[in-house]
């Protein structure tokens, strides 16, 4: 590879990575997405070994409709991508309850109101609330440009809707527990269950904790274009690929850059195949692996950066099993998703909380015939194989895994009887598997404050140097990462 000028050169194949590079090869942009492995999607990436195929991480892809990003990405483009809009979407099981997740919100809130015990009352004025916030925000997904950067037309379609985001203004900088506590919901059982395992995988953290308008919005995640990409995810992300290629762009996988070097006019970005040359550098990386690249001493380093950074630390770490088990007789043939709580009363960390994913019959070449792929996660704190020995972080993984297993065992039997094939990941494993430092997940726990409203707008680290991805505005999700880097794409677009 020589050295060429490039408009851009986009860091990592994740989603947002993904997104900034498509959206900028569609503004007639020369660009550059460079991948450190042989495959996209990162962490909602499908990776093949020993002949079967996994998701990367146990999670729901939401934006699929036709009118949200992934949707139209699908129809405009003609992607070859067929999704499974499936019903029940998950299932929540406990020791002592189940409750499935339909396509319809209100079947959850019936559910929920036929419980022993249960305040119905109180349970619909917590449901109004939360569709009132989450269809405040969700157009802000549904249509990129109501998110910053502004034009006139956002301004005034903000406007418009000022009476909408009330509900917001109230609840911002307060958790989530607040809500619940002024409702009298905080001591009934199943929805503190429901919700601290749904914050959990969105927001990365408990219910009790959340920044409230985060978490009511993340609630309608599973009613906003949420489905199963046939084949895995991964189909998605090869396809937005080669969409890039299609419109101009260049894509170089198994290319990992090693580092980053500000220069006139722009970066020198020099990678294992050789060295770029860019007037903008957009990493799809965490600011831990971004601040790796630059490889300046910290007092260098911009002061936003190493407080992301130290944000993102205080998250989590994936700990992972990867198995092949055949399908029982009485199952569905649909892919589906399952989320199993040991204890309630509990931290829904270290096992004792899991999300796992089942591939479905449809999804052909996975597994072998009768057999279906099962990833399963939880999370481990970062700050907890700090400090550790190796052999202290092994110890640490492997009875969590046993922990795992054993939730497996108790609330998804039917899935244990015949295992035919399992792997193992640590934290260390899997940012082998994603290139993820320290195999960090879900970016920054968004805990109550105002904190996450001061960078709504991206902004460069440094002149010419975007950052996206989980870890920046609008956060968690594969959605949300794309959309970023859409935003991010406008803005560099706008000079």
């Amino acid at each position: 590879m020589t050295s060429t000028w490039y408009d851009a050169v986009v860091v990592g194949a994740g989603f947002g990575g993904l997104a900034t590079a498509l959206e900028l090869t569609q503004r007639g942009a020369h660009v550059a997405l460079c991948e450190s492995l042989n495959y996209p999607g990162g962490c909602a990436s499908t990776f093949r070994r020993h002949g079967y195929s996994f998701e990367s991480g146990a999670t729901l892809f939401s934006g699929l409709a036709g009118e949200q990003l992934f949707g139209r990405w699908v129809r405009q483009l003609g992607l070859d991508v067929t999704v499974d809009w499936l019903d029940p979407l998950v299932e929540l099981r406990t020791p002592g309850m189940r409750l499935s997740v339909y396509r319809d919100r209100q079947r959850l809130l019936d559910q929920l109101c036929t419980l022993p015990g249960a305040p119905a009352d109180a349970l619909r004025d917590f449901f109004t609330l939360q569709q009132k916030v989450a269809g405040a925000l969700w157009p802000l997904f549904d249509d990129p440009t109501l998110l910053p950067p502004l034009d006139v037309r956002a301004l005034l379609r903000h406007a418009s809707c000022a009476m909408r985001y009330t509900p917001l203004v109230r609840w911002m900088g307060r958790p989530l527990g607040t809500v619940l506590e002024r409702l009298g919901l905080l001591r009934f059982t199943p929805l503190r269950t429901y919700l601290d395992a749904l914050c959990q995988i969105t927001v990365q953290c408990a219910a009790t904790e959340a920044e409230a308008p985060f978490a009511l919005a993340a609630m309608d995640y599973y009613w906003r274009g949420t489905g199963h990409v046939r084949g895995g995810i991964g189909r998605l992300a090869s396809a937005l690929a080669g969409a890039v290629t299609s419109g101009g762009g260049e894509v170089h996988f198994a290319n990992r850059v090693k580092s980053l070097e500000p220069m006139p006019g722009g970066w020198r970005v020099s990678s294992r195949r050789g060295e770029l040359l860019a007037r903008h550098v957009v990493a799809n990386v965490l600011p831990q692996g971004l601040m790796r690249l630059l490889g300046l001493p910290p007092e260098r380093l911009p002061s936003h950066l190493r407080e992301l950074a130290g944000r993102v630390a205080e998250g989590w770490g994936a700990v992972m099993l990867y198995l092949v088990v055949r399908a029982p007789g009485e199952t569905s043939a649909s892919a589906h998703h399952l989320e199993l709580v040991q204890n309630e009363q509990a931290p829904f960390v270290e096992g004792n909380h899991l999300f796992a994913s089942l591939s479905g019959e449809a999804d052909t070449g996975r597994a072998p015939p009768g057999h279906r792929t099962l990833t399963v996660s939880t999370h481990v704190s970062l700050r907890s194989l700090t400090g550790r020995t190796e052999e202290e972080q092994a110890r640490l993984v492997s009875t969590i895994q046993e922990r795992m297993r054993q939730g497996l065992r108790r609330l998804a039997p039917e899935w244990m009887a015949e295992v035919r094939h399992e792997m193992t990941a640590s934290p260390r494993t899997f940012e082998r598997f994603t290139q993820r430092e320290a195999g960090a997940v879900g970016g920054v726990p968004r805990r109550a404050g105002l904190y996450h409203y001061r960078t709504l707008r991206p902004r460069p680290v440094m002149d010419g140097l975007w950052l996206v991805g989980d870890s920046v505005f609008p956060g968690q999700s594969t959605l949300a990462t794309a959309l970023g880097g859409v935003r991010t794409a406008a803005c560099i677009s706008r000079g």
